[in-house]
């Protein structure tokens, strides 16, 4: 996988993001069950905080590396907010 387009990146990203925020909302034990609008505003905010992320790590690190401190900022933030609402 050539991980140095920025397009697949991205898009690896929006995914782990959804993936994260519907985590998420299955943790908390929610009785009706997690909204769709609510986990995709969720999605976006964490979809932001990596691709800061993505975006402050030197370029000159591999397409890979940059990818994997992203991805470690969503679960990061995931497992902060829900410690924080808990």
């Amino acid at each position: 996988m050539n991980l140095e387009s920025k397009k697949i990146s991205l898009v690896i990203l929006g995914a782990t993001a959804l993936l994260c925020s519907r985590t998420f909302f299955y943790f908390i034990h929610d009785t009706e069950g997690p909204n769709l609008l609510i986990v995709v505003v969720l999605a976006i905010v964490i979809y932001l905080l990596s691709y800061a992320a993505y975006v402050f790590v030197p370029s000159n690190s591999k397409g890979l590396m940059k990818l994997a401190v992203a991805v470690g900022v969503q679960i990061l933030s995931v497992v902060i907010l829900h410690y924080c609402i808990r």
